[in-house]
């Protein structure tokens, strides 16, 4: 397949590199931190950031994920009544008391999840998806395999004690940038209180688990988590003048300076750092010509905002990206693999994003090409 080459180049501020936990004092009491940038994949800091602990509830954000992943694929909606089975609603730790037998909505029941933790709402969900908790359970697993998270194997899934259910700071992080791409995730996840069967004999009051939501300005998501075995643990992410950082405090003595340490650390990325866009998914790259396309030409656009991290104090330094397109032909979706564009510093490569094009294009028929040749005769564009 035939391709092209585009050079460009910028001067920007140079990426974050690594910090360490000797370097700076943060997480002090935790068993194991991390700091990412969720568009780069930066991490801003880092400490015993692949040991392999108990997750507890944090374990669902992997639950959570397979829930909007199933409902992006249509197997699932949010609308969609769920009959509560004995297993789940027979579960311990923290739940929303449903009974056995009970229809409860998708939405509602992931509600449940995202702001009160519930482990009955979870399991719930889980049986609807997979058909059983084990069979979900062996999802969870192949979705970890296929982000290459190498420190994660989960039980069950909501997070309560197993021996071989474990997983990292590192992975924990991952799992969360993958659920931030689902941006209605937000829409529970940053719910501070609210309620289940509202008006009725069995309503009941929701509280997020994470305080973080009402006493710290940014923080929508994501989930905390606690066993015997865990102790205290916080997934958190935060947006502050653009940008999202995602946090995780494992093995904390109590849920106070959990909080407090995840503060530090939040107060760290974003006073230390700042994000940059390179180019803006809405930048027309170039227009290509189509074959056989209704449109002669398509304009090609990044599939994302393709962004740059830097320590607010460094100087600024020459950042290249290069374009490769392939040849296009009709028809082609908005959405479609057309290419890629490459981000270097130094020469180095950094990381790489998709192109696409910014509208689709139908194919051609016979018609449309012959008036197409007509009006290019008209137009002096082509001779004959």
């Amino acid at each position: 397949m035939k391709k092209f080459l585009i050079l460009c180049s910028l001067f920007i501020l140079s990426f974050a590199p690594n910090i360490r936990a000797e370097e700076i004092s943060l997480a002090a009491n935790a068993k194991s931190a991390i700091i990412i940038e969720p568009t780069t994949e930066t991490i801003l800091f880092e400490k015993n950031s692949h040991e392999k602990l108990h997750p507890a509830s944090m374990t669902k954000m992997m639950s959570m994920l397979l829930v909007m992943e199933a409902i992006e694929d249509k197997t699932l909606s949010w609308d969609e009544m769920v009959t509560v089975s004995e297993n789940a609603s027979s579960m311990g730790g923290s739940q929303i008391l449903l009974e056995t037998g009970e229809k409860m909505s998708v939405y509602d029941l992931f509600k449940g999840v995202a702001v009160a933790s519930g482990n009955d709402a979870v399991v719930a969900l889980a049986e609807r998806i997979a058909g059983s908790k084990e069979e979900f359970v062996k999802r969870m697993n192949k979705r970890a395999r296929e982000l290459d998270l190498k420190d994660t194997n989960f039980k069950n899934p909501h997070g309560l004690d197993d021996a071989n259910h474990y997983s990292s700071a590192y992975d924990m992080a991952m799992i969360a940038l993958e659920l931030s791409k689902h941006e209605k995730i937000f829409e529970f996840t940053s719910i501070y209180e609210d309620y289940l069967r509202k008006g009725t004999d069995k309503e009941i009051w929701l509280v997020n688990t994470n305080k973080l939501v009402k006493f710290y300005d940014g923080v929508d998501g994501f989930k905390t988590g606690y066993t015997k075995e865990a102790g205290y643990c916080l997934t958190a992410t935060a947006k502050k003048n653009g940008m999202r950082v995602i946090t995780v405090v494992m093995g904390e003595e109590d849920n106070k300076v959990r909080n407090t340490e995840t503060t530090q650390m939040l107060d760290y990325a974003f006073a230390n750092y700042k994000l940059d866009t390179i180019v803006s998914k809405n930048t027309i790259l170039q227009k290509k010509e189509i074959d056989r396309g209704k449109k002669k030409y398509v304009s090609l656009v990044p599939m994302k905002d393709i962004t740059t991290l830097h320590k607010i104090s460094e100087k600024s330094k020459k950042i290249d990206y290069t374009l490769d397109i392939n040849s296009i032909k009709a028809p082609v979706k908005k959405g479609d693999i057309v290419g890629k564009i490459t981000v270097t510093e130094n020469g180095k490569k950094e990381r790489q994003m998709n192109i696409t094009v910014k509208e689709s294009v139908e194919k051609a028929n016979i018609l449309d090409l012959y008036l197409r040749f007509l009006s290019e005769i008209i137009s002096g564009d082509i001779s004959i």
